[in-house]
C-alpha cells in the first residue's frame, strides 16, 4: 500500500466516492478496481455465498 498514486502504481482499489485518488489513477491510466474486482483478482475461484 502507498499513500499516493503514480504510474507505478499497478491498481487502486476503490469505492464510488473514492475521491482525487481515483480521478488521479484515471488521469494516468491506472487500473481502478471495485471490491468485488479485487476480491475476484485475490482469489478467481471464490464462490460468493
Amino acid at each position: 500500500m502507498v499513500g499516493s498514486v503514480s504510474r507505478k502504481t499497478d491498481y487502486v482499489v476503490a469505492g464510488d466516492e473514492a475521491g482525487s485518488k481515483r480521478a488521479k489513477a484515471g488521469e494516468l491510466g491506472v487500473t481502478v478496481l471495485g471490491e468485488d474486482a479485487f476480491l475476484e483478482l485475490l482469489a478467481p475461484d471464490r464462490k460468493e455465498t
